[in-house]
């Protein structure tokens, strides 16, 4: 999730462990800095920028490692504020914020490998987006409420803001089930060919689905809103040249991102540039991470060193589509109407 929920997320877990026991806008603020704390790793150079991607939400995002960090952390903590007293209190406090930091990542679709050293496999549930309001206004009310409040007030305003993320993050679990339910009946009366198919939320939201439908003869996209009154995808089909794919076997940014990726990626070629697109994350045309791989030489394919490209479309186009479309308008993106 993003850094403003993460931090919402650790404070308020911080004041409902530490509320009663410490200062509130010390067990706030301590809670907010362990929230974003794993996400640092995104400031380590790996070298090139599908290093970058790959390894961030690695071993910082290790469920074991963090919880042999938290020992540590907790007695820092305690030592400073010179209340040795609270030391298992901390324990508790800083280890289930750095373990509903990464529970929380698990719920998107990018991948945390939070099974390193057993398993470096990147977990992604996919049923909420890297930013969704709905999930973080109630723990930004929640903490805003046991500042300002009465103390005991003020804590149930805050375990109230926890309880209610935590309902919508199982609303989403709930939803996302539905749409993948309505997305197989689909699949299989219209008889498509199915590899693989993924669902997931559309920027901001959890009315809206993405569908993506890996075939043979390449993929599938369609939307799904809960607010559609007839559940039809209307799949437009695209090639993912696997042939280019094929051609490049033993480069490892090109096999890195198709394992990354659980193999929801296309391949793309431009002007003698190999390109690798992550499916997952955007929308035809338009994703978030696309890496030029390879350079033609002759007839040959050769490595380089992974460059990051990306394509954004006009945001008030965007948002007017996303809109409309959440609200049941059956209509295509104005970037792909012929």
């Amino acid at each position: 999730m993003d850094s403003l929920s993460q931090a919402a997320l650790g404070s308020a877990v911080g004041l409902a462990v530490m509320g009663r026991r410490t200062a509130l806008w010390k067990a706030a603020l301590i809670g907010a800095a362990f929230g974003t704390l794993p996400d640092l790793d995104a400031f380590i150079d790996h070298g090139d920028p599908i290093r970058n991607m790959t390894f961030h939400r690695a071993a910082s995002h290790s469920l074991f490692y963090l919880t042999i960090l938290s020992p540590a952390l907790a007695w820092l903590v305690s030592k400073l504020s010179r209340k040795a007293e609270h030391f298992k209190h901390w324990l508790a406090a800083i280890w289930l914020i750095l373990i509903t930091h990464v529970l929380l990542d698990f719920m998107t679709i990018y991948g945390t490998q939070m099974a390193i050293p057993f398993s470096n496999y990147p977990f992604g549930v996919g049923s909420i987006f890297i930013i969704d309001p709905l999930y973080t206004l109630p723990l930004l009310f929640g903490i805003i409420a046991a500042l300002i409040f009465y103390r005991s007030s003020g804590m149930r305003r805050n375990a109230l803001g926890l309880s209610l993320s935590t309902v919508y993050l199982a609303w989403t679990v709930l939803a996302q089930w539905y749409v993948e339910k309505i997305t197989d009946d689909y699949l299989t009366q219209h008889d498509v060919t199915v590899e693989q198919r993924l669902v997931t939320p559309t920027p901001f939201n959890t009315l809206l689905w993405r569908v993506v439908v890996i075939t043979p003869e390449g993929y599938a996209e369609g939307f799904y809103s809960l607010l559609d009154k007839t559940p039809q995808l209307n799949l437009k089909h695209f090639p993912r040249n696997e042939d280019l794919f094929d051609a490049v076997q033993g480069n490892w940014g090109a096999e890195r991102m198709a394992w990354f990726t659980h193999g929801f990626f296309k391949m793309s070629e431009d002007d003698g540039k190999l390109m690798i697109t992550d499916l997952r994350m955007g929308q035809e045309p338009f994703y978030s991470f696309t890496f030029v791989v390879a350079e033609r030489v002759g007839d040959v394919w050769q490595a380089v060193i992974p460059e990051h490209i990306s394509e954004n479309p006009d945001i008030e186009l965007a948002l007017g589509w996303l809109g409309r479309r959440i609200g049941g308008d059956i209509v295509d993106p104005p970037w792909l109407v012929e």
